[in-house]
């Protein structure tokens, strides 16, 4: 991939990039508007913060079922809209130097990226909700792991903050071959 062109994942992870399995790779490099199909296993918290939390930044309801996942990507931006059970996920991503950035429902998170063991591992470096940064120590319950398995792109997903407990753990995959 020309540089000049270069998805934006592949700036971010850099030379790294070139090493993850296919299935990873092909998900992030595409550009444009692209539609995938798979499954997904969702765990909620149920303590009463952790559902005022997930609801503020629209996290997917429990249960298992299909999933669907639009990705509308270029270079500099992607927006993401995650379909699981009957709601929608939104969220846009963009780069901040070496942070993948994230804004999901009030909150906009920073991660910083690595691929440990052939998968990309999410790792939260900051927060802010309302524009007001919040302490980075408060998030390291919060990350993600994306890797390829039996030739289909998979994610694991999972949010914990201390005094509220389990928010989110979801995880599944993607038919990318299809897309």
């Amino acid at each position: 991939m020309d540089a000049a062109v270069r998805s934006l994942f592949a700036q971010v992870l850099g030379p790294a990039f070139d090493g993850l399995p296919a299935p990873v790779r092909a998900l992030h490099m595409a550009q444009g508007v692209n539609r995938y199909r798979g499954g997904v296993e969702v765990e909620r918290g149920g303590r009463w913060l952790s559902r005022l939390i997930a609801a503020a930044t629209h996290l997917p309801p429990p249960g298992a079922g299909p999933l669907c996942v639009e990705i509308e990507a270029s270079p500099d931006t992607e927006r993401w809209t995650r379909f699981i059970g009957g709601r929608a996920m939104p969220s846009r991503l963009w780069r901040d130097g070496e942070v993948l950035c994230e804004r999901l429902g009030l909150a906009t998170f920073g991660f910083r990226l690595e691929v440990v063991d052939h998968a990309i591992a999410w790792r939260v470096v900051r927060v802010s909700v309302f524009g007001v940064s919040l302490p980075a120590r408060w998030f390291t319950g919060v990350g993600a792991r994306e890797f390829g398995e039996d030739g289909r792109y998979r994610f694991d997903v999972w949010a914990s903050l201390p005094f509220t407990g389990l928010l989110v753990h979801y995880r599944g995959w993607l038919d990318v071959r299809d897309a």
